[in-house]
């Protein structure tokens, strides 16, 4: 046991150190089952080794706060990525900064990285927290490349929370969500459906240059697409009459707008539609959806091509996803459908139960025909 004031004590079969220096506590392990004197010694370099650090006589490892590496990273974010991933970004490490503060990068551990994950679990953000914690890790590594800090990365090797491949809306849930949804949301939500577009990041971004009504195509540009190609969408007919509609009664470039001007006076001010997610969530609660994110629109658009018999190269690019991994992922398939699939195998096939239309005369020649034909 140690004696008040000694700063060498023993806990089982191991000596420790413990002395305090300028306000900060220093446990040290000094070895197991030594002698009390040659832990004495060990101890004396230990707490000399500790102060020449403290005090600037050896090297310390370069450190920085969480909060400057937060602004450092997203310096290089807005100069680096496109503007709607840089947003995403944003949102990222504004959340991981309200957690970790201004602790120094050196003071975070894999444990209190942990502790961050199961508070955004309880949450409900089962996917947003892989997305904040590869963002951590990026930062981490941004930070070692630019010499702002040396030290591990806590955050290389966290586990990721599973995702599942969410869902997809049917005939019905469309119909019905429709009916909740005012205009301009409405068109959005109906353009997402048919032609796959991200609603919010190529939706709101497309402008009638983007429209081709002679060749019945969208085009999504570059600089508003994921990755950050440009691809062109044919129209199917529910879509064209959409924009159609649209053209007809929105002024201006861009095909979602909004009128900002006053009812009560009969004015208009028509400007960009920025934004829908306050809309579609309140749409998706008073239609009792769960579940149903912007996102899922475009789970839809992939999930009833694949299952109209679509190849998935084909939906891969009107899509524009980058492989046919990320494909699958998106590619749901109904129960309805997958009934219907295992039910083509009730076609040219005999069955030992007796079909509704065989009588009780001819059943043992039914039977009997199937068995003959099963020795062949």
């Amino acid at each position: 046991m140690a004696r008040k004031g000694d700063p060498i004590y023993k806990r089982g079969d191991a000596w420790r150190l413990d002395f305090t220096h300028e306000g900060k506590r220093h446990v040290v392990r000094l070895g197991r089952k030594i002698a009390f004197a040659a832990a004495k010694d060990i101890a004396v370099a230990k707490r000399a080794a500790i102060l020449k650090g403290e005090v600037g006589i050896a090297k310390r490892r370069k450190d920085i706060s969480f909060s400057d590496a937060t602004e450092e990273f997203l310096k290089w974010a807005k100069a680096n990525k496109r503007e709607g991933t840089y947003v995403r970004y944003k949102s990222c490490v504004t959340r991981l900064k309200g957690f970790f503060g201004d602790r120094k990068l050196g003071d975070i551990h894999p444990f209190l990285i942990e502790k961050y994950k199961q508070n955004r679990l309880s949450e409900g953000a089962k996917v947003a927290v892989n997305r904040e914690l590869s963002r951590l890790r990026t930062l981490y590594n941004l930070c070692i490349k630019w010499k702002k800090y040396e030290g591990d990365n806590p955050a290389r090797r966290f586990q990721m929370v599973p995702e599942s491949r969410g869902r997809f809306l049917s005939n019905e849930e469309e119909k019905s969500l429709l009916a909740k949804c005012s205009e301009p949301l409405r068109s959005v939500v109906v353009l997402a459906i048919h032609t796959g577009e991200r609603a919010h990041s190529e939706g709101l971004s497309l402008t009638w240059q983007n429209v081709d009504f002679g060749r019945r195509t969208i085009t999504v540009e570059d600089h508003f697409a994921k990755n950050a190609e440009t691809r062109t969408v044919p129209l199917n007919s529910i879509a064209l009459a959409t924009l159609k509609e649209l053209e007809g009664r929105v002024p201006g470039p861009w095909v979602f707008m909004t009128n900002k001007g006053s009812k009560s006076r009969g004015d208009k001010h028509w400007e960009q539609y920025k934004s829908f997610r306050t809309a579609f969530e309140s749409a998706c609660r008073h239609d009792k959806l769960s579940g149903v994110t912007p996102h899922v629109l475009r789970h839809s658009f992939a999930s009833r091509l694949v299952m109209q018999g679509v190849d998935l190269r084909t939906v891969q690019e009107l899509g524009g996803w980058k492989s046919l991994n990320m494909v699958q992922r998106y590619a749901h398939l109904s129960q309805d459908h997958k009934r219907q699939a295992v039910e083509l195998l009730v076609k040219n096939s005999t069955s030992l139960i007796t079909p509704p239309h065989v009588t009780t005369a001819n059943k043992k020649d039914s039977n009997s025909n199937y068995i003959s034909k099963m020795g062949r």
